[in-house]
């Protein structure tokens, strides 16, 4: 069969690109994910019940947000999505001669309606072209009882990031079998910081550091991507994606490094999947996330003892590591109208011990996601498809985590998250 459209179908996929693309503004609302740091363990339905499997193992159009040569493999499809996103976190802070013992709950705002979009469509036997908008990550706390009121902040604590990726996508095969993807990546996101006043004192532009309500940045990037398939049953694939240069968040110059710089750190990985059986498919990815190249992200707490303050170019940011990051995942096509999925992420924490007293505002400390998945298929162009992932609690026991300066003692931070979600898929 022809993979050309008809004029009809054009003016249809025409339309659905233009709802996609007003889909961002719909992303940003309410943003708060933090399972790999502080990045998605998987984009689309299909991909999250695998255990965020993707990168050699496409599923739906949400695969060109992992992946953009997967554009070639998934055919002319639109699928929406979206994810009801609960996470538990708070933190304990012990021995601090500074008045700020307690524990505290961090889940203020909850829960949170993660919408997600992709279009794919072949232009030719060997050309495809796409586009997805997802949520990328973001952090959120929410303090009713702020664990530094001790210290003379006023009001509730938190921080709220949020970030939408707009991804477009074209994807060639090369060679039969064999593809490439590229992929400009480009990034909205917007911050918010409320109580911290007393630590304003540290920064090099005090009056640019917290309550200074919600600020936006614009960035850009690149994502490439390979796909290839050896044999009828078994395929590899991997991606990198460049760090993501942005503008600075202006409000909130006096607090980040290098004057509100909050760039998109850059990653990579590689993927296989294998049809194990004629019903059964396997895969498992590797992903690798540089959060300490971006300044503000992986800039020590410690740099204040050394005399560089909030804002500096080398100024002081979240303490947070490199991680590594692997998932595994399972479909199985029941019967033609019905796939079940399983899989499970064991990821990095990027928090050391050392580094929990600013990261009681962003605990993205948990490593172990499980997922289950389904899709029912009730005719030939429409797919219903769901996920549940729970990731359990993870906690991090500071460790001279609290400088003396500041009352010493030790800050502990945990996180745990559930999730549910849906997807529809319509093919063409």
């Amino acid at each position: 069969m022809s993979r050309f459209t008809t004029p009809a179908a054009n003016r249809r996929t025409s339309s659905l690109a233009t709802i996609l693309l007003a889909g961002a503004a719909l992303c940003l609302p309410g943003t708060a994910q933090a399972t790999d740091g502080y990045f998605l363990n998987g984009v689309g339905a299909k991909s999250k019940g695998a255990g965020g499997v993707a990168i050699a193992m496409p599923q739906d159009g949400f695969a060109i947000a992992t992946n953009p040569a997967s554009a070639t493999a998934v055919g002319h499809r639109l699928d929406v999505g979206f994810e009801i996103f609960v996470p538990d976190r708070g933190s304990e802070i012990i021995g601090n001669q500074a008045g700020l013992d307690g524990i505290y709950s961090g889940n203020n705002a909850n829960p949170f309606i993660l919408p997600e979009f992709a279009f794919v469509r072949p232009l030719s036997d060997t050309v495809s072209v796409g586009i997805a908008i997802n949520g990328n990550g973001g952090m959120n706390t929410d303090y009713k009882s702020n664990p530094f009121a001790s210290f003379g902040a006023t009001g509730p604590a938190g921080v709220n990031l949020r970030q939408v990726s707009i991804a477009p996508t074209i994807a060639v095969e090369i060679a039969e079998g064999q593809s490439l993807g590229v992929s400009p990546h480009l990034v909205v996101q917007s911050f918010e910081m409320n109580g911290i006043q007393p630590f304003a004192a540290n920064s090099q532009n005090p009056g640019a550091f917290t309550n200074r309500g919600e600020d936006w940045a614009f960035g850009a990037g690149f994502r490439v991507g390979y796909l290839g398939s050896f044999g009828d049953n078994f395929r590899v694939g991997a991606f990198y994606q460049s760090k993501v240069w942005t503008t600075k968040f202006d409000r909130y110059a006096g607090l980040f490094a290098e004057q509100g710089g909050f760039d998109m750190p850059a990653s990579w990985g590689v993927g296989v999947s294998v049809d194990a059986a004629p019903k059964l498919t396997l895969g498992a990815d590797f992903k690798h996330i540089e959060y300490s190249h971006v300044n503000s992200v992986g800039n020590s707490v410690a740099a204040l003892l050394q005399g560089k303050p909030f804002g500096a170019d080398d100024g002081p940011g979240f303490g947070w590591d490199d991680i590594d990051v692997w998932k595994f995942g399972a479909a199985y096509q029941a019967s033609d109208k019905l796939a079940v999925r399983a899989g499970y992420g064991r990821s990095a924490n990027p928090i050391p011990q050392s580094e929990t007293l600013l990261n009681v505002l962003a605990p993205g400390v948990v490593r172990d996601h499980f997922t289950v998945g389904a899709t029912f298929k009730p005719s030939d162009n429409l797919e219903i498809t769901g996920y549940a992932m729970r990731a359990p609690r993870q906690t991090v026991n500071g460790s001279g985590s609290i400088p003396a300066p500041f009352g010493g003692g030790e800050a502990n931070i945990h996180l745990a998250e559930t999730a549910i979600g849906f997807s529809f898929g319509f093919g063409f």
